[in-house]
């Protein structure tokens, strides 16, 4: 199997992507071929030897990943080969395959895709154990998070807000602070070039604060806890600034405050009930459309040491995911009209699996007219998308490129796709929908009646549904074929773009 190896402690230029063997399962293990892996700050400090795990080289980083149940150990009896599962090994999942202990495996609903499964543990769990079970944060309570364009700055900005608090962010930039104002922080202070106590002074009319989350450590450290509320809390989450801070006790002593440290890898361990509680209570969030992990990159494995990078340099919004295979996902609702009794007089030339329309040769086409396709699984539309679209095409309007502007200016403070770029998804999505077995080639010919209705704006998940309208044989043996197509904006109910597609088959 391919694998991002560290063989020496030190930065991301030292890891290589090699061929190594698959590793060998335990009894009490399973064995998971990876699609997705979280990138997260722990995987920043264990190739460094810098983490409290360390484990002998050479390994894997990566501790957070989704994928399929490939083996299972003989004492395993509660997974399958074949299960969509999340799971937390500490180390190990930038590969291809991974043994973790089953404890520490979790049951992926069949509504949720592994790209967000993969993302959804270590930032949202660990903000909602510090604020939850340690902060015990109540509606109404105010909430300053430092470092809150990270992964898990970003999670606590989320996860409080639907817990009822108010937030204060702070981040180093004015792009984390745009990035922030998306998420809904109430209010934001640029700790670069602003003073941290007189902000937040001047927001809380010199209350100051229920809550600190601190995922930074350093100098701010100090000036934070001094801030804090009679009777507050003070969350300890990491030291991304790169400086463990020597604070003086006496502070916390006058405030009367809690100082916890949110230690989420041992939580989930020790207290496995609980934390299954808060999983659970977060899946279902993010199944409501009420908690969505912003996805900053996906990168390839190759790119992993990029990644690594990503996060050291905190270039990164949000969360990164390393992709080693793509799931083609599809949640089970749709039967693309045909009822199970047509479906069975069709076997021999065709099928359907719910979404994907797989047809068997040309002659076998004109029986699915009228059929629907889809919907498809749901894309996320990322900055990066709509950056490298304006790079291409060479239109750099800010509307689409300028995130500050669009948190101050636009509606709802988000960056819009160019409408092209929604249209040019129509193909990679209908292909995706579509599997045509004994065929030459098959490809989109040109479009009709094309109309850009409601704008994509980023972090929007879209998809595709269609209709096959109508087919036409050609005279030199081709088949044409007329699909209505349909791209969804979730949440929305009206669609982003609408247009007649015309394909060929040879």
């Amino acid at each position: 199997m391919k694998a991002i190896i560290c063989s020496q402690y030190g930065g991301p230029e030292l890891l290589k992507l090699i061929e190594t063997k698959i590793p060998e399962i335990g009894e009490d293990q399973v064995l998971i071929d990876v699609h997705y892996c979280g990138v997260n700050f722990p995987d920043t400090l264990i190739i460094q030897n810098k983490y409290q795990f360390k484990p002998p080289l050479p390994f894997s980083p990566g501790g957070e990943i989704a994928g399929i149940v490939s083996h299972i150990g003989r004492r395993v009896n509660n997974f399958k080969v074949g299960d969509r599962v999340v799971a937390l090994c500490g180390w190990g999942g930038m590969a291809e395959q991974v043994c973790v202990k089953a404890t520490h495996v979790f049951p992926i609903p069949s509504s949720l895709d592994m790209l967000n499964a993969s993302i959804c543990m270590y930032t949202f769990g660990t903000a909602f154990y510090a604020l939850k079970n340690k902060a015990q944060l109540k509606a109404g309570q105010t909430v300053l998070v430092l470092g809150a364009g990270g992964g898990v700055g970003s999670a606590a900005i989320m996860i409080a807000k639907l817990m009822g608090a108010s937030v204060i962010a702070a981040a180093s930039n004015k792009e984390k602070l745009a990035y922030c104002k998306m998420l809904a922080a109430d209010e934001t202070i640029d700790y670069s070039t602003e003073n941290l106590r007189d902000k937040i002074k001047e927001i809380t009319s010199n209350r100051g604060v229920e809550v600190v989350v601190d995922t930074i450590g350093g100098p701010l450290a100090e000036e934070a806890l001094k801030s804090v509320s009679w009777n507050g809390h003070y969350l300890i989450v990491g030291f991304a600034s790169g400086i463990i801070p020597q604070i003086p006790f006496n502070l916390a002593l006058l405030k009367g405050c809690s100082v916890h440290g949110i230690f989420w890898g041992s939580f989930a361990e020790k207290e496995s009930n609980s934390n299954n509680t808060n999983f659970i209570q977060i899946i279902q969030w993010i199944l409501q459309g009420k908690l969505k992990q912003h996805i900053h990159q996906i990168y390839s494995l190759e790119e992993a040491p990029k990644a690594i990078d990503d996060m050291i340099q905190r270039k990164i919004n949000g969360k990164a995911v390393i992709q080693i295979k793509a799931e083609q996902f599809s949640s089970p609702t749709i039967n693309n009209g045909i009822n199970s009794s047509e479906l069975t007089k069709k076997t021999n030339k065709s099928s359907n699996d719910g979404h994907k329309l797989i047809i068997n040769g040309k002659d076998a086409i004109h029986q699915f007219i009228g059929s629907n396709i889809g919907p498809g699984k749901w894309i996320t539309i990322t900055q990066k998308m709509i950056n490298d679209f304006a790079s291409t095409t060479q239109d750099n309007q800010w509307v689409h490129i300028d995130e500050v502007k669009a948190a101050k200016y636009l509606p709802e403070g988000k960056t819009v796709a160019h409408g092209y770029l929604t249209m040019s998804m129509v193909s990679h999505l209908l292909f995706e929908l579509i599997e045509l077995n004994e065929v030459n080639s098959f490809y989109n010919y040109g479009l009709n009646k094309a109309r850009f209705i409601n704008p994509v704006k980023v972090n929007d998940n879209i998809r595709l549904k269609a209709i096959l309208e109508n087919v036409e044989s050609q005279s030199n043996g081709s088949i044409k074929l007329f699909l209505s197509c349909i791209i969804e904006i979730e949440g929305i109910e009206k669609p982003a773009y609408v247009a007649e597609i015309i394909s060929i088959i040879n």
